[in-house]
Parts: structure tokens; sequence; C-alpha cells
């Protein structure tokens, strides 16, 4: 029986929400119905809350460490989700994926090294490699027959051409959605382990597959992957806990993991403050039948946005995603310019939703959305978009 409404449109002004408040910042307007930061709009199971706030009604907020209570429910959650084992001595905490890139960027490269990324991918992928003084090499991925892959023989001239240090794989991708298949992080690890490239892996959406598919965790694609890969992963995007900034890293290689986790320890790096263990450790003990519905209405919206699209606006492809409930959409069928498709949205649907360009120039032509939302609210979204498409292009109308 189901628990939880996913249809209650919950007012998240006041709450210094990064998707409301950011408008003006990003978009330059704030009349706009927000579809673009990667959180959800549904409220969070209420076991997670009952625990921090049963936390909280204690009188002392002093130091604290955590249990091995929260250490074990990561454990436990990886190999019941994922099948895939993981042992205390691997796992460490992390304030943040980004951030835990951020940390491997500058322990494992030094500045002027290549760090290699798959475009169009996640924005700070590059910000944090060229922020730290570290140079991109791209290795796009090849879009044919409304499909994306990776370009494995284009991976390995880059690597021999640029010699990169590292590479951020990000696994499922964000914003395409794809899960990578075995056989390709095998092929990719084997590269990496024959350069000396260390991978740090992204699996951030590994929660949140679809249509009953399974995660395949990078780590568990064989020794090659065991032998360079980092793994981040966290509950923030899997149970709408971003705030909660809680994380954390798994490496299986010793020879990788002892320095850098002890690194990570003097720097005081990975130590997690108090709210952050206590809602992961809730999350994963109590929060599964939450994430199975949530998932369940999250697919329905995906299937509704693509139904949608077919039927109304034929003009905008939906690339159909394998994992998360972010949607890849091609616009490049109105042969517009990026500024135009950016205008369409913003001056006319008034819906904010990420330029595609921002994962790099392959995004010319696409936007990212976010149906992690009640079912009204992206309805009337796709309303507006329709009408925004026809009153632009009076012969998609008529179609």
């Amino acid at each position: 029986m189901q628990r939880y409404n996913f249809d209650n449109v919950i007012d998240r002004s006041g709450t210094d929400a990064v998707k409301l408040v950011g408008l003006d910042r990003v978009f330059g307007r704030h009349d706009l119905t927000p579809l673009w930061i990667a959180d959800l709009d549904f409220a969070v199971c209420p076991d997670i809350t009952a625990a921090l706030s049963h936390r909280l009604q204690h009188p002392v907020l002093g130091y604290s460490e955590p249990s091995d209570r929260y250490w074990q429910s990561i454990i436990d959650w990886n190999l019941r989700r994922h099948n895939f084992g993981v042992s205390r001595e691997e796992l460490c905490f992390i304030p943040g994926v980004v951030k835990g890139i951020a940390l491997a960027v500058n322990y494992f490269t030094r500045p002027g090294d290549c760090v290699l990324i798959q475009p169009p991918v996640y924005t700070p992928f590059r910000t944090v490699v060229e922020g730290n003084g570290r140079e991109v090499a791209e290795n796009p991925l090849i879009f044919e027959d409304g499909a994306y892959r990776m370009d494995l023989d284009g991976l390995r001239q880059v690597v021999a051409e640029r010699k990169p240090r590292m590479m951020v794989l990000c696994n499922p991708h964000n914003p395409i959605g794809i899960q990578w298949d075995r056989d390709t992080m095998a092929e990719l690890a084997a590269i990496a382990r024959e350069a000396g490239m260390v991978v740090v892996s992204d699996e951030i959406h590994g929660d949140l597959m679809l249509d009953g598919r399974a995660h395949i965790p990078f780590l568990s694609c064989g020794p090659d992957a065991r032998a360079v890969g980092i793994m981040l992963g966290a509950p923030s995007k899997t149970f709408n806990i971003p705030g909660l900034v809680s994380s954390w890293m798994v490496v299986k290689n010793p020879e990788l993991r002892k320095p850098f986790y002890h690194w990570l320890e003097v720097n005081e790096f990975s130590a997690p403050v108090m709210i952050s263990t206590i809602g992961a450790e809730a999350a994963y003990n109590t929060g599964e039948q939450w994430l199975d519905e949530m998932l369940e209405y999250v697919q329905a919206n995906i299937d509704f946005t693509i139904d949608y699209c077919a039927r109304n606006i034929p003009e905008v492809k939906v690339i159909r995603p394998q994992a998360s409930f972010l949607l890849w959409l091609d616009f490049r069928r109105l042969h517009m310019c990026q500024r135009e498709i950016m205008d369409l949205l913003l001056d006319k649907a008034h819906l904010a939703l990420n330029d595609g360009t921002m994962f790099g120039s392959q995004g010319a032509g696409f936007a990212r959305l976010n149906v992690g939302t009640p079912r009204c609210v992206l309805a009337a979204a796709l309303d507006s978009l329709r009408n925004a498409v026809h009153a632009t292009c009076p012969k998609c109308s008529q179609q």
C-alpha cells in the first residue's frame, strides 16, 4: 500500500532554496517555474526528520563522531541495493560529492596537469578542474540515432595525446541519464590503468535507477577498476537531503586509499557533522519504501513528459533516461540557436531550465528539465512550453 503523497505542492519560499533565490542571479528574473536545480520538491521520508528532531531535542550539541551504525548503514545499503560489497576500511566520509572530486583533484594531481571529462557533463566537473589550476581534456560522448555512447577510441587517443593524470566519470551520467554498462567501464578501467590514470566515479544518481534497471558501480567492473577507481556516493539525491551534506567515498586499492584517507583525516576533511550522519543513517535504514514509491512517481512523470511532447510538441525530443529525475531535451528540430531556445524558455514559457551549453559546447540545442515535482506543476510547465513553441513557430501548431 502506498504510504507517501508526492502530489502535494509544497511552498519552498522562505527556506533559502537555491532553486528560488538563485533565479534572479542565474536567469535575470524571478517570475519563472523553477525546474533547474537537481533537488526534489517532495517532502522527505518522515523517519529522517524524526531522527534529526529526536537528536536536536537533546540540550547538548557537542562534538560527535560517526557511530558504527552509520558506517554499517552504508555497507548494508550498497549490498542490498546494488549487490556491491564494501568494507569499513574502504569507506570515508566526504562533505559533498563535488567537494570529494575537488579533494581528489588536489591530492592526486598538480597545477597544470590534465583531468579528463566526458561532455556534455555536470558543470562542476569542469569548474573544479579549471578553478584549481588544472587543464581539462575532453572525451565527448557520441550522439547518434537518438542515443549517447562513450567514445572509447577517442578516449585512447586523448589519453595518449594529453596524458591526463585523472578522469572524472559520471555514472549514471548527468545530464543524459545513462547507466554505463559493465563492459564499457571495464574497458575504460583498462585504459586508465595502463596510462596510470586515477578514475573518480561520481555515482550520486546510482540509487535512482528507472525501469527496474540495476546500478553498476564502477568499482564492481573488475580488477582494473578496483586498482584505479575512487567511487563517490551520497544519500542526498536519493532521499532529497542535499542540505545535510552527507556523502562518502569508497577506494578499494590500498595503495591509493591509505595515503589519501590519511591526508583527508589529518586535514579534517573527512570529519562529518552530527546531522550528516544521523540523516544518512535514518535514510539508509528506514527510507527504502519512500525511495521505491518516489521512483515510481518520477518514472510516471518521465513517461508523462515523453508522451506529452510526442503528442503536443513533437519538435521537442526527450532523451529517455535510464536513471535520475533529470530529462535531457533536444530542441534542435526548432532550428533555433541556443540564445533563441533560452529566450523561448525564459521569456515566453517562463520556465527555468538548465541551458544545455552549461554542460559543454556539446549541449548546444539542448536543455535539462527536472521532473522531480508534483504532476500538476509539471503538467502546467509543459502546457506553457507548448504554448510558447506554438506562438513562436506557428507551423508547429499546425502539425
